[in-house]
């Protein structure tokens, strides 16, 4: 679909909404920002509201509920109440720990219609040691048979490295067995926290190697019981996914302080600046705001991106990662094999891989609305 009055912009299909940064993990590979927003900035419930009632006339058709732990909002029925009577389709993206029956039987009697569970790992000891919350596995676990016993629709979400990579296999066994129609098996991302743990976290290119071979012969053995999404991780694939559909295609991504982002990692982009639904409607910063406008379509694409016949297909690749590689967004992602970075970036994984895993590196927070800067790093084996 075409806005005629905005020539060839779409409007946008899904909003991911941040509702918190506060969370009661610490994984290493977060994909909060390294400076977190205080809980007093979060935007409050009248605000929400608002929000939501300017994507639905935006176009968006599904709201993501998200974090931080969205469960840590008083307000997040009252939030999913009104996204269901505005017609929108409502995910909950949630860690699990803090959700017991009389809550979630709340959100679905609210109109929720997706649950989206994370896991760290299919064994326990090794899944809290990375969540950092102890006994938060076997809490996940107990709210699994929950979700699956209201016949809500259940997807797990397993991010991937290096320390858990080697039990894929568990991981879609488990994902069968508690019920869930859909399993995400996401690869690490490196920025944010996840390039500050690069190290501790990138898997050796035998591992992501075998799990292509395992992912494929699962999906083939689970045909019409689990559908897995599996994407092949950035720094050892040939060229680079379409980050979010493209920038500023079909997504858009607002933080609990209220700025609006193409994607949930766009800020660790420095030189752009962007808007806030606290100053600006939705729609104006959808079409307008120069933000969602600088990697847009084709136009800004430098060789050799402007002339690939990809270029439409993965529309130059992730612009948070050219940053984190090259401090630039503009330039070809180094995922790509085209890219003048992308021996570099390979050997940097290599690199990485190679040795004994560092410890990972963690924010403990004195209070779940401290900010990051006010909290002291800890190392965990």
């Amino acid at each position: 679909m075409v806005d005629d009055k905005h020539g060839s912009i779409p409007p946008p299909v899904s909003l991911l909404a941040e509702l918190t940064h506060r969370c009661p993990l610490q994984c290493p590979y977060c994909s909060n920002p390294v400076e977190l927003e205080r809980a007093g900035l979060e935007l409050d419930t009248a605000t929400w509201r608002r929000v939501l009632d300017e994507a639905t006339t935006l176009g968006v058709l599904q709201t993501h509920f998200s974090g931080g732990e969205p469960t840590a909002r008083r307000d997040l029925v009252d939030l999913v109440r009104h996204a269901a009577k505005l017609g929108q389709y409502s995910n909950l993206i949630t860690s699990g720990v803090l959700l017991d029956q009389p809550k979630l039987e709340a959100l679905v009697e609210a109109g929720l219609d997706h649950l989206q569970l994370s896991i760290q790992d299919s064994r326990g000891d090794n899944a809290d040691r990375i969540g950092g919350h102890r006994n938060g596995h076997a809490k996940k676990m107990r709210l699994a048979a929950i979700v699956t016993a209201t016949r809500l629709p259940l997807t797990i979400n397993a991010v991937v490295h290096r320390q858990n990579l080697d039990h894929l296999g568990e991981i879609i066994d488990l994902a069968v067995e508690l019920g869930a129609q859909r399993l995400e098996v996401a690869h690490v991302q490196y920025y944010g926290w996840a390039l500050v743990n690069r190290a501790a976290l990138m898997p050796t290119r035998e591992q992501a190697e075998g799990a292509i071979d395992l992912v494929r012969a699962a999906r083939e053995r689970l045909k019409g019981v689990l559908a897995i999404d599996y994407v092949v991780p950035d720094y050892y694939a040939r060229y680079p996914k379409p980050c979010m559909g493209g920038w500023g295609r079909q997504n858009l991504n607002i933080t609990p302080s209220g700025k609006v982002l193409p994607c949930h990692a766009a800020e660790t982009i420095t030189s752009l600046r962007f808007d806030s639904v606290t100053d600006r409607p939705l729609a104006d910063i959808w079409y307008r705001s120069a933000a969602f406008n600088a990697f847009r379509g084709t136009d800004w694409m430098p060789e050799p991106c402007r002339s690939c016949d990809r270029r439409t297909l993965d529309f130059g690749g992730c612009r948070c990662q050219a940053f984190a590689i090259a401090g630039r967004a503009e330039v070809t992602d180094p995922a790509c094999s085209l890219s003048p970075l992308h021996d570099d970036l390979v050997a940097t994984a290599g690199q990485a891989a190679s040795g004994r895993p560092p410890a990972f590196v963690y924010r403990r927070f004195g209070n779940a609305g401290a900010s990051a800067r006010e909290a002291e790093p800890v190392i965990v084996s």
